[in-house]
């Protein structure tokens, strides 16, 4: 009979063994899969999607998935020939090619859609092809250049709307974001042509200045930075809510770049960049409260504080004032209404386990987020006991988990929030080739000093 131990130990092998498997595909077929799978997804939500703004996106995206997954298969094709005294030529002329089928397959699945749509909104109704969270960014950063509170009284404290905007349900009348959000939304206050002020151009710019910057910085290899720049630019991670919405892209590109920051050993850097997101939008608070096990130093020793003055020196003085101008709009608006407890609730809404928990026993809609912060909070807690991450790419993995359970379990969710668990583990994976170097650095370091106390 066999025990506990063995039967963990023969998931453990096979696990290692998908593992090697998956390591011994090569870049070119990785592509194929991730194009074919894009593909895959577009396709699906042209036939299931009950939003004419996803179907149209997927229309167009379909094809430049497609395009890449022939494509990349061709040059995995090419590359198993790849051999003798010249493998060094072709395998940067396959490397060229891998980059120009990227460039292709980002022009027709994110950047031709988001021009279009764009354009399509300036041309018939302002709210239409687009989300709602963008005009609701856009009305905020308007507010905002304007002198007046971004955040409206909705409801009163005991759950009754009691005021929304003009024109506006209730429902698209609340601003969830916290304050640094509202600076996309300000351009569209110039009495410009949307095409010139749509939040989405802002956020797109953001997003892929924010995470080039990161990448470049990144000491990673080139395999590793092609796939994080593919799920946060070219696949379907990217390309639909760049190209309908976009709010949740530059907090990933923020993000990028305060972890890579981190694993550069600039904990205040790190911390920075980590106040900047947290004053945007609170899906990057898990993650920069995990950041705090990698804050260290040149000299390897840990410096959480300096990461989080790092951090309230840029969120206390964004965020302290619109709270304090406003307590109970501010509170309502931002905490309770995302997470389903205001008097209206929230439009987001997913075929995940938490929302049909909700939708199938209503009774649960104010415990289900008190229970799973309760547990899943005291369950993170003892993990991080028990087994603190110890590097960058373990709090990505550890943040990836969490936000994934946050995701599938939130009462009032979009299946769109899993592109956070996404992009973590995929940093984790970018990360993990550094780790050895960090080891050996901090080896390096150790050595120094000592050799230095012995000579003195």
């Amino acid at each position: 009979m066999s025990t506990p131990r063995s039967r963990f130990s023969a998931v453990r092998s096979l696990r290692d063994r998908a593992l090697h498997r998956l390591g011994s595909v090569s870049p070119e077929a990785g592509d194929a899969m991730l194009y074919a799978a894009g593909a895959a997804f577009a396709g699906l939500t042209v036939l299931t999607s009950t939003l004419a703004l996803y179907r149209q996106w997927a229309e167009l995206a379909v094809g430049p998935f497609l395009f890449g997954t022939v494509c990349s298969v061709l040059l995995a094709l090419a590359a198993r020939r790849r051999t003798g005294p010249d493998q060094a030529r072709r395998a940067r002329r396959h490397w060229t090619g891998r980059i120009a089928v990227a460039v292709c397959v980002f022009a027709g699945a994110t950047a031709i859609p988001l021009g279009l749509e764009i354009v399509w909104r300036s041309d018939g109704d302002p709210g239409s092809h687009v989300q709602p969270e963008v005009t609701n960014i856009e009305r905020a950063g308007q507010a905002v250049v304007k002198g007046k509170d971004p955040y409206p009284y909705v409801t009163n404290p005991h759950g009754k709307v009691v005021s929304h905007l003009p024109g506006v349900s209730p429902v698209n009348s609340f601003v969830p974001y916290l304050p640094l959000m509202t600076v996309f939304g300000m351009p569209s206050e110039k009495k410009h042509d949307i095409v010139l002020t749509d939040a989405r151009i802002f956020f797109s710019l953001a997003t892929l200045l924010v995470a080039g910057a990161a990448l470049f910085l990144c000491p990673a290899d080139g395999r590793r930075k092609m796939r994080a720049l593919q799920v946060i630019a070219i696949l379907p991670t990217a390309a639909l809510p760049l190209a309908t919405g976009g709010d949740d892209m530059p907090v990933v590109a923020f993000l990028l770049l305060a972890m890579v920051l981190a694993q550069r050993r600039q904990p205040f850097a790190s911390g920075l960049v980590l106040g900047i997101v947290s004053a945007m939008k609170f899906t990057a608070w898990p993650l920069a409260a995990l950041a705090l096990f990698a804050a260290r130093d040149r000299k390897g020793e840990r410096r959480p504080l300096l990461m989080i003055l790092g951090m309230l020196v840029v969120a206390g003085p964004v965020v302290i004032p619109f709270a304090l101008s406003g307590p109970w709009a501010f509170f309502d608006n931002v905490v309770l209404f995302p997470l389903g407890l205001s008097g209206v609730n929230s439009p987001a809404a997913s075929p995940l386990p938490g929302h049909l928990l909700v939708s199938t026993f209503p009774f649960l809609h104010r415990i289900l987020p008190l229970a799973v912060g309760l547990v899943g909070g005291s369950l993170l807690a003892w993990y991080l006991i028990r087994r603190p991450p110890r590097s960058v790419s373990q709090v990505c993995k550890v943040g990836g988990v969490v936000m994934a359970v946050i995701t599938l379990l939130a009462p009032a969710t979009r299946i769109g929030y899993l592109l956070y668990p996404i992009n973590f583990l995929t940093w984790s994976y970018l990360f993990a080739d550094t780790e050895g170097a960090e080891r050996h650095a901090g080896s390096d370091v150790v050595a120094g000093t000592e050799l230095q106390l012995s000579l003195s």
